[in-house]
């Protein structure tokens, strides 16, 4: 049971960031038809708004995957060595991931409100 649910958790996890990822797409494309086409914008930039919560709800999924992610961690599988640089690179992706997330959740805010 224990790695089914890991692999849930693994799941929702790269689910919910690919889907965050597409909010922003989403609302930079309504951003910009919202500028090219002043007779729908308030419409427009109303639906980029939406996908702009709908993508901190993703933002939230995220991080409670990410954390449940460490409880269901299985240690030891590539090695002692590899345990190592494996963790290294983990925080490094993360901070990577930290900027991302805040950049695309910040550009997201100034374009829509």
């Amino acid at each position: 049971m224990k790695k089914a649910f890991s692999i849930f958790i693994g799941f929702t996890h790269d689910l919910a960031t690919g889907c965050w990822g597409a909010t922003v797409l989403a609302a930079a494309w309504l951003h910009h038809e919202a500028l090219a086409r002043p007779d729908v914008s308030a419409v427009l930039l109303d639906l980029g708004r939406r996908f702009f919560w709908l993508g901190l709800a993703c933002t939230a999924v995220v991080f409670a995957t990410g954390a449940g992610r460490t409880f269901t961690y299985a240690a030891g599988v590539y090695g002692s060595e590899a345990e190592g640089k494996r963790k290294k690179m983990l925080l490094v992706k993360h901070a990577i991931l930290a900027v991302v997330f805040g950049a695309g959740i910040l550009w997201q805010y100034i374009m829509l409100f």
